[in-house]
């Protein structure tokens, strides 16, 4: 090709280039460098400190030789004589603090430099812009030829600041985090021969806390911020073994086994805490993101706080269990740990029997509401009596048992003595009705099942209520209870 159809090409090429190109001259800005090392100045660094004014007489320093089309568009400009002569409007503002990074460059020696900042258009719109320059090798002497080329990146940035305000404010816990080195961690056991995580972890479970120790926390938001009760990120992150506390192992433990076995995605439950030692019931999304499967250097942790869900799920659970009046456990959880014993039968299980005394007496005597105090204040007793692994239930309207897992028959021998002593401790401290039981006991042995000794216990109180309505008879008791 001929030279000047060559010339012609390049030409087009540069004016018709689908990027901001502009040809500038940096030789003014050479000539000022070698004035100051013929000064003595060497580090132009501290030299900008003391006299700021340099970065802009700098910046003027710069002669523009042309730019593209591409450019006259990009910054509104009608032609390039009227972009010339408004550069001052173009490069304004915080560029002073970039075109200080550009003016070290080229002091060090370095013949090109990229980075971001902000441009204006002629109209005055703000241009997020990446900016890249190289000395063009024939002028490497004196600077007189700089190619620069400018890409307007505010769409990326508006999408970069819409997705930093998602994150920020987003309603739910987000955390982001680096697994880099519990992907090394993992290579280097695969690499020692280890195939099984969980066996492992099971014979190493120290590895559970040195794996936790090896999470990079990225950033979180103030969800996150809210719910585990820090005054900002930086107290969060210094006290994370707080809201991580060690009886999460088996939780994370079980998290490592996930991601052993390469899955990017899991859900879980677990507990955390605030900084102010609340506990923090959390639903836990993880996901490792797409393209860091092989280096786990960018993973998205959402925790969902579902406490409320969990104490009304208890709450409902607890109803289910237990007896609202009294707070012991109720028939139908009686009925169901007496199944459970009978499957993993243990001899000797004694049952102690409890029947309230006069219930029906106080209830027409003095009404419903003494009664049902007479029936809490017997709850109270019997909880106070029973030990560890003991169940005390209320079975009925007057009735309760008290199951003892495990213990003979001089154990439930001690109960039935240390219930009648509570009982009269009881009947110190409040007024009339007295509070009174009639009590039967049993202990199972093989080749019957529980629930004949359960029976069996009903039956010696029937026998011991028997006793106590002759007492009241020969005491001129004659109401018929």
């Amino acid at each position: 090709m001929p030279k000047p159809a060559l010339d012609c090409h390049f030409k087009s090429l540069f004016e018709y280039a689908p990027i901001s190109l502009w040809e500038e001259d940096y030789s003014a800005i050479k000539l000022f460098f070698d004035a100051l090392r013929a000064k003595g100045i060497v580090d132009l660094n501290s030299y900008l400190d003391q006299h700021p004014e340099e970065i802009a007489d700098n910046v003027r320093r710069i002669k523009v030789k042309r730019v593209n089309a591409e450019t006259l568009r990009m910054f509104r400009a009608k032609n390039q004589d009227e972009l010339i002569s408004n550069l001052g409007s173009i490069f304004r503002g915080e560029m002073d603090v970039h075109f200080r990074d550009e003016l070290l460059a080229l002091w060090n020696g370095k013949h090109d430099w990229s980075g971001e900042g902000i441009n204006y258009t002629l109209s005055g719109e703000a241009l997020h812009i990446r900016l890249y320059w190289r000395i063009l090798p024939e002028c490497a002497e004196n600077w007189s030829c700089v190619m620069v080329s400018i890409e307007d990146i505010t769409a990326l940035k508006k999408a970069e600041t819409r997705a930093q305000k998602l994150f920020k404010h987003a309603p739910i816990s987000l955390w982001e985090e680096d697994y880099t080195a519990i992907k090394k961690a993992f290579d280097a056991l695969r690499a020692q021969g280890v195939t099984d995580l969980k066996r492992y972890l099971a014979a190493n479970p120290e590895a559970v806390r040195q794996f936790t120790d090896l999470i990079r926390v990225l950033d979180v938001n103030q969800k996150t911020l809210d719910l585990f009760e820090a005054a900002d990120k930086e107290t969060l992150l210094a006290n994370l073994k707080e809201v991580f506390h060690d009886d999460m192992g088996e939780h994370f433990q079980n998290e490592l086994v996930d991601m052993w076995e390469g899955k990017t995605y899991f859900e879980r439950e677990s507990v955390n805490y605030s900084l102010h030692g609340k506990p923090v019931n959390v639903h836990i999304h993880w996901t490792l993101m797409p393209g860091h499967e092989n280096d786990f250097a960018w993973v998205l942790v959402a925790l969902q706080d579902i406490t409320a869900r969990k104490k009304a799920e208890d709450y409902l659970r607890y109803l289910g269990t237990h007896d609202a009046m009294t707070g012991l456990y109720n028939r139908a959880f009686f009925e169901e740990v007496l199944h459970k014993l009978e499957a993993s039968r243990i001899d000797p299980t004694s049952f102690i029997i409890a029947d309230l005394n006069g219930l029906k007496r106080v209830n027409d005597s003095f009404g419903h509401s003494a009664g049902d105090q007479l029936i809490r204040r017997a709850a109270e007793v019997l909880k106070a009596s029973i030990e560890d692994r003991m169940i005390a239930a209320r079975i009925g309207g007057d009735e309760f048992i008290i199951i003892l897992p495990g213990e003979d028959a001089q154990k439930s021998k001690e109960m039935i003595e240390r219930i009648d002593a509570l009982t009269a401790i009881n009947n110190k401290y409040y007024r009339n009705p007295p509070l009174s039981f009639s009590l039967g006991a049993s202990t199972s042995a093989p080749g019957a099942s529980l629930l004949k000794f359960v029976s069996l216990a009903d039956d010696d109180m029937y026998k011991n209520k028997g006793v106590y309505y002759n007492r009241r008879k020969k005491a001129s008791y004659l109401h018929d209870e």
